[in-house]
Formats: structure tokens, sequence, C-alpha cells
């Protein structure tokens, strides 16, 4: 009879109540290798911080941030530039450029877009995360394990797809088990009040599986990505630079 898995604690994960981002939130308490938690105050993940109000970035002052990275693209970043306080955090980019858009576009204009034409591009685009953008994942979770660079947010637009990937492989190093990994990219859906605009006209179906979180999309690129090097391990020391010794100071810097 196969054990029941742990349950998972209906406190997480703990947002960070924005006025101007509303799906900002703690990566902390997730129990992860060897039974220890993530030390809460250290890792947040986020939606755009272009809209933060004065108010917000006085909260974002208060967590002590030294590093923001920026997941968006370029193009993306320069119409929308974050509002951070000021003196306050190192903004770091590491642009994944979106390939949704002139696609969604295109189905948009047969007007008969569905929403699993969103899931098949949204599937590409998760693929891509797992593939050839590893190495911008790479270089966030490197920041993550410089001390000097903690605390630190990372995000992108909605804080869903690419941060959502972003987070997933953090929590996979750190020895989160998978379940809560998922529901972790699947709180997006609770926190996120849809601020991105969408073409005028949008069906609605395709408006709603456009600005979810689907599980089968990170559970695909996980196993995509584990896949393709053979196992987690090999996964997290030859895609993210997470070899026996540098995963046991991230994890030893991370978990309490």
């Amino acid at each position: 009879m196969l054990a029941a898995p742990p349950a998972l604690d209906a406190t997480l994960p703990r947002p960070v109540p924005l006025a101007g981002c509303t799906n900002m939130r703690d990566l902390g308490g997730y129990e992860g290798h060897g039974g220890r938690r993530l030390r809460f105050g250290q890792v947040f993940r986020a939606s755009s911080l272009a809209s933060l109000t004065e108010a917000d970035q006085g909260v974002l002052a208060g967590l002590g941030l030294r590093s923001v990275v920026d997941l968006r693209g370029v193009e993306e970043s320069a119409r929308a530039p974050s509002r951070l306080p000021q003196p306050g955090p190192a903004p770091v980019a590491l642009p994944i450029e979106p390939t949704v858009g002139a696609s969604l576009r295109d189905i948009l204009a047969t007007g008969c877009a569905t929403g699993e034409d969103v899931l098949t591009l949204l599937a590409r685009a998760y693929a891509a995360y797992a593939t050839e953008k590893l190495p911008q994942y790479r270089a966030l979770l490197a920041l993550v394990a410089d001390p000097a660079r903690r605390p630190l947010a990372f995000h992108c637009t909605a804080g869903k797809d690419r941060t959502g990937f972003g987070a997933a492989l953090l929590l996979l190093a750190l020895g989160v088990p998978r379940e809560a990994i998922l529901e972790d990219y699947l709180a997006t859906n609770r926190f996120w009040r849809r601020e991105h605009a969408l073409p005028e006209g949008t069906p609605a179906a395709v408006a709603e599986a456009l600005t979810r979180a689907h599980r089968p999309l990170l559970e695909g690129a996980l196993h995509r990505a584990i896949g393709d090097h053979g196992g987690e391990d090999a996964f997290l020391a030859t895609a993210l630079g997470l070899e026996g010794t540098r995963l046991a100071a991230l994890r030893d810097s991370l978990l309490e």
C-alpha cells in the first residue's frame, strides 16, 4: 500500500500585500531537503512591479531587497519599467522574450480561437523554458545562491509562466516535494488579479486559458527538462550548475 503524500501547509504561500502587484509572495515556509524549511524573507516571486504605489514601494523597502531580477523581454521592460524604491535593490535583467503574443494575434484573427489553441501556444513556451531558456534560469539560481544578492525578488509580467518555472526550479533544487511545487505554481490562480490587458474582443475561453496557471504545463516542462538530462541530479548539475557542493551550499544557505 502506497504511503499518503505529506499534507500541504494551507498557510502557504505567504503573499506580500501590495496595491499595484497582486501576485507577489514569499517563497519561504516550504519543507525541503532533510525536513528543513525554506527561510522566509529571502526569496520572493512576483508579477510586474511597474504599477507600484508609493505605499507599495515602502513595503518593498521594508523587505530589505538587495536584488530584483526582471525576466520580462527587453521591449516589455521598456514599455513598463519597474517602480522600485530609491535607494533600493539592484535591478538585474535576465530577459526571456515572450513568444505567445504574435501567435495569439494570429489565432484571434481567424475568429475561431479556442482555449485549447492557447494551451498549445503556452505549451510551446514552456518547452522553450525547459530547453533553450535554461541559461537564464541558471543565471537566476546563481544570483539566488549568492548571499550578497539576497533578499531577492524575481518577476515577469504576470508572475505566472516564466516566473512560475523559475520558482519551480528553485524549489526543486531545495528538495521541496513535487506536489508543493505544483501548488505554489497554481497559487497564481488565487492571487493574481489579471492586471495584464488582453486585446479587445478576446473570447472568454481564450482569456480564461491565457490568464490561468495550468498544472499540466509545469508538469510537462519539468518532465522535459529533467528527462533531457537523464534524471533530477544530472539536470541540477549540468543544466543549472548545481553539482554536489554548490547544491549543498544553496540548501544550507536557504533551509533552516
